[in-house]
């Protein structure tokens, strides 16, 4: 199907201003004034920016929230509408999702969030520069996993469906506005422009192209470690802004009746993983540093069958230090491993 720009736009505004089939907030990326997109909530001087590259923060951030109570559970009620979301995040959640929601444990605000919610991919317009999805088997657009996707073709969308919830947002859409078939010819552009996306990834990534083998990565060397982790400074920007991380620490808020409160923490933090007797596992920032790495690479295949990296390139973004992920990836493919 294929519905004109304005009047997505349009039925937008209508959703918000009619809580068209309960829902509550609509959600999409905006400018930060800088450049770059960051998640807002609609309003009339909203503007919305759906055909540039990934936000600044990963769309996890609207699902696993930077702080959240826990206990007693007051979640909110809202059915959200997300647009914008770039298929590095959408791979990025169906791996928190295996994290969080599995037969051993159920992470409920996570849950809930993610219940409530209704997924609609855009595809990326312009591969940013950090950006390298293409070295992690990815794609500047989604293929599986959305609720809906949209493809901008000059003044329009092509709609494509990927879940029942999807549909009746279509259903939706076609009570307010004519949408019309979209001739076979329009699919080719699509593919075309997407092309003209990756081929911008693929130049841009061709110095870190390197191999998979990163089952070696345990016996590299540890000065390769010493050497790569010898600007970073442990502020764990990059784990924070990293779509696949969710360590936390349960925080006791508890004044005149319980109160637990969930937040944000990160491997790469002096403090991280101390005991109450003062001891640590990873004392040392090199030791911090090769761990993220194994993480995304070695842990996160062994425990969920996928990379935890999806190659959206903040971390690179994020980081103080200018450290480049992709160039220690490649540096770690391509050292000795010590016997």
């Amino acid at each position: 199907m294929l519905i004109k720009v304005k009047d997505l736009h349009a039925f937008l505004q209508k959703v918000v201003s009619d809580n068209i089939d309960g829902i509550t907030d609509v959600i999409f990326p905006t400018s930060d004034g800088a450049g770059h997109s960051v998640f807002t909530t609609l309003d009339s001087n909203s503007e919305i920016i759906l055909d540039s590259y990934r936000t600044v923060d990963p769309a996890k951030i609207l699902f696993y929230l930077t702080r959240e109570r826990m206990a007693p559970d007051e979640f909110s009620p809202k059915k959200r509408l997300i647009l914008g979301i770039k298929a590095c995040d959408l791979k990025a959640l169906e791996l928190m999702d295996q994290a969080l929601i599995n037969q051993e444990f159920v992470d409920p605000a996570y849950k809930h969030w993610r219940e409530s919610s209704i997924i609609v991919t855009t595809d990326c317009g312009v591969a940013g520069k950090t950006c390298h999805c293409n070295l992690l088997d990815g794609h500047p657009y989604a293929e599986s996993g959305f609720d809906l996707n949209l493809s901008r073709l000059d003044d329009a969308y092509i709609i494509t469906v990927g879940s029942d919830k999807g549909k009746t947002v279509l259903d939706l859409m076609k009570n307010e506005f004519q949408l019309m078939e979209a001739p076979a010819h329009m699919q080719d552009q699509v593919d075309q422009n997407r092309r003209a996306v990756e081929k911008q990834l693929e130049a841009q990534n061709a110095a870190f192209v390197r191999s998979d083998a990163f089952d070696r990565w345990r016996t590299v060397a540890p000065q390769l470690w010493a050497d790569e982790s010898r600007q970073c400074i442990g502020c764990g920007a990059c784990t924070h802004i990293c779509p696949t991380c969710y360590c936390l620490i349960l925080n006791d808020e508890t004044d005149e009746k319980f109160i637990k409160e969930r937040s944000y923490d990160s491997c790469q933090l002096h403090g991280y993983a101390r005991v109450a007797g003062g001891g640590t596992p990873r004392p040392d920032m090199n030791k911090r540093f090769r761990n993220r790495y194994l993480c995304k690479f070695d842990y996160m295949v062994h425990n969920f069958g996928k990379i935890g990296c999806t190659g959206c390139g903040r971390c690179t973004e994020a980081c103080a230090a200018e450290i480049d992920f992709r160039q220690v990836v490649v540096n770690a493919t391509h050292q000795r491993a010590v016997a």
